[in-house]
């Protein structure tokens, strides 16, 4: 699918919704079908730091107004990542989010560590996004991560968003509005690992070690410059 089409899609066909309150956090491939992430961590259940709340179209004629989930701090939601992506994670992908992040706010939405604690994939929110990739090889390099100066999300309000990967790019779209295409300096079939944890509203604390019925630890940040140097 073309990322305008992507974008076009959540504009036009996903009810409006999300702040840290979010409503539709989803992934798009070309070769596989839509994950829903907000279903597949079960927000319906309300787990602990999640509250539903009204969304952005609170009056919907003919239908049942927008539900949306307020994460507060204190949320801590994670799941294997072969759980929401039970298949190969493909190369190129889209995830599109409605979200109005608390002004001034910098946060991260979703972060996808391997077996080994390394963060693989992560979208940051706030005043300049951040979008995080490192391939099996460790490309692109922490300080060529694509980083978005001139959006800020953390206006206090609502924002469609998507963001597309194609091939060694980067494109972000806010309001329907193509923004900013950023080069993805990543490797020759880049491949994201399925094996580690998916954590969803942070990311895992330096020192913090997880464990989630599989061999995982998070490196310390120190640990983490060494292995980088």
């Amino acid at each position: 699918l073309e990322a305008i089409s992507k974008c076009y899609f959540l504009c036009h066909f996903l009810p409006c919704n999300l702040y840290f309150i979010i409503f539709h956090l989803l992934f798009f491939f070309s070769s596989a079908e839509p994950v829903d992430v907000l279903k597949a961590l079960d927000f319906q259940s309300s787990p602990e730091g999640i509250r539903k709340t009204p969304g952005f179209c609170t009056v919907r004629k003919g239908s049942k107004p927008d539900v949306a989930y307020r994460v507060a701090k204190n949320a801590q939601i994670s799941a294997p990542t072969k759980q929401l992506f039970p298949g190969v994670f493909p190369e190129d992908f889209s995830i599109l989010f409605t979200i109005k992040p608390k002004a001034g706010l910098q946060s991260f939405l979703l972060s996808v560590y391997n077996q080994q604690g390394i963060q693989q994939l992560g979208v940051e929110v706030g005043r300049a996004p951040v979008f995080l990739y490192e391939d099996q090889h460790g490309k692109p390099a922490p300080e060529e991560y694509p980083l978005f100066r001139s959006i800020n999300l953390a206006d206090g309000k609502w924002h469609r968003v998507a963001i597309s990967v194609e091939k060694k790019s980067v494109t972000i779209f806010v309001d329907c509005k193509k923004k900013v295409t950023k080069p993805l300096k990543r490797s020759d079939q880049a491949v994201i690992n399925t094996e580690g944890i998916t954590v969803f509203g942070t990311r895992i604390l330096d020192d913090e070690v997880f464990e989630v019925s599989l061999n995982f630890q998070k490196r310390s940040k120190k640990e983490e410059i060494e292995r980088r140097q």
